[in-house]
């Protein structure tokens, strides 16, 4: 981010091999990377206040596009101050285009050279989303971040198709720049699409340099491929990728898909993954992913983990977690959805201290044999 006055920059402060420490600066407070970003997926982070999601560590959220603009409307959003100001949210935000929802989510679907019209999987409403309106609505929501409009196929896909898509989004980045128009107080970031063709990813990310983006996020991963597979296509784009923007992987993802993608270049990520799954029962810790509704919980007397720094990992014991999981509890949703979170925010801090003491490898290798270790039951 080279122009002198332009408010939202990007540090890069160390590397470790192929991971990086950096900090992007903002109108509304610094984002240390690697960031993972909670989603706020409706101007709310599911079952959790906004200080409680500060609290965690997390210094951004991403809000969707698609959902805002169906409920409750970005001009209405706009009229109550945007949505820093209607969630009461007052660090950065980051709002995806709304592609990847109208492509997964929305009904009757039509694409054109202009957008894509679309009916709303809420009420069957006809819209209309092209890029110049997903910038647009961005705006109105007065997003710190904002993304280009694209099209995100599913993998495996025809080259052919993919090259198609990836050749319109090109297009699209180009529309969403200028509709964009240099807003100095905001940044812009294109998407790299090219599915698991390197050529065509490649193709793509040299597109969107000749265009020219604050940041490079890469998209139409983790909608079905394995995870070797994903993992190639960052470690090929990553070089291709300037070394002086952020560069964040869309929709991603579980603990071990963040540890291998920061390993491979990556410095931002979102995913709903740890609400959800904090929803359902499942609790990731230094000893991985623990299930909550196995019945062997019923009886445990120890807290999740009492070496925690998040205080509710150390205060409530499993047997009443398990009870409030099995009872379907809200309180059981909002403590494990935090105990989520704040681990996610332990992870990225643990990956930035790793990268700044160039041990990221050790750390990494540290990381995955205490989960493959896990956590034995009492006996």
């Amino acid at each position: 981010m080279s122009s002198p006055t332009k408010l939202v920059t990007f540090t890069l402060s160390a590397t470790d091999g192929m991971a990086r420490r950096g900090r992007i600066d903002t109108p509304r407070g610094d984002i240390q990377t690697p960031a993972f970003m909670p989603v706020g997926t409706a101007g709310t982070v599911k079952a959790m206040y906004p200080e409680q999601v500060r609290e965690t560590g997390a210094d951004i959220l991403l809000g969707n596009t698609y959902h805002l603009m169906l409920r409750p409307g970005a001009e209405r959003v706009a009229s109550q101050g945007g949505l820093h100001t209607f969630m009461d949210w007052q660090r950065p935000i980051l709002t995806d285009s709304g592609g990847f929802q109208v492509m997964s989510l929305a009904q009757l679907r039509k694409l054109t050279e202009k957008g894509v019209t679309f009916r709303s999987h809420i009420d069957g409403s006809s819209h209309e989303l092209t890029p110049e309106r997903s910038i647009e609505i961005q705006t109105l929501l007065d997003s710190d971040i904002i993304m280009q409009l694209d099209e995100c196929l599913k993998l495996p896909a025809e080259k052919k198709e993919i090259e198609r898509a990836m050749q319109l989004s090109l297009r699209w980045a180009d529309r969403s720049k200028t509709a964009f128009n240099n807003q100095q107080n905001r940044a812009l970031f294109g998407i790299v699409q090219g599915g698991d063709d390197p050529e065509l990813r490649a193709k793509s990310a040299q597109g969107l340099k000749s265009i020219g983006f604050d940041g490079y996020a890469v998209g139409g991963l983790a909608v079905g491929e394995p995870q070797e597979v994903m993992f190639k296509v960052i470690e090929e784009i990553t070089p291709e990728l300037p070394d002086d923007r952020p560069r964040y992987l869309m929709g991603v993802g579980k603990p071990d898909d963040i540890l291998g993608a920061i390993g491979r270049g990556i410095d931002m990520f979102d995913c709903v993954h740890p609400t959800r799954a904090g929803r359902h029962g499942h609790v990731y810790s230094r000893f991985g992913v623990i299930n909550l509704k196995n019945a062997r919980h019923r009886d445990d007397h120890r807290p999740i983990d009492e070496l925690s720094p998040n205080p509710n990992c150390r205060r409530w014991s499993r047997a009443y977690l398990h009870h409030l999981v099995k009872t379907e509890e809200i309180l059981g949703a909002m403590i494990l959805s935090q105990m989520n979170l704040a681990y996610y925010q332990e992870l990225v801090q643990g990956c930035r201290g790793a990268i700044e003491g160039s041990r990221f490898n050790d750390f990494a290798a540290e990381t995955r044999a205490a989960w493959a270790a896990g956590d034995l039951p009492v006996l």
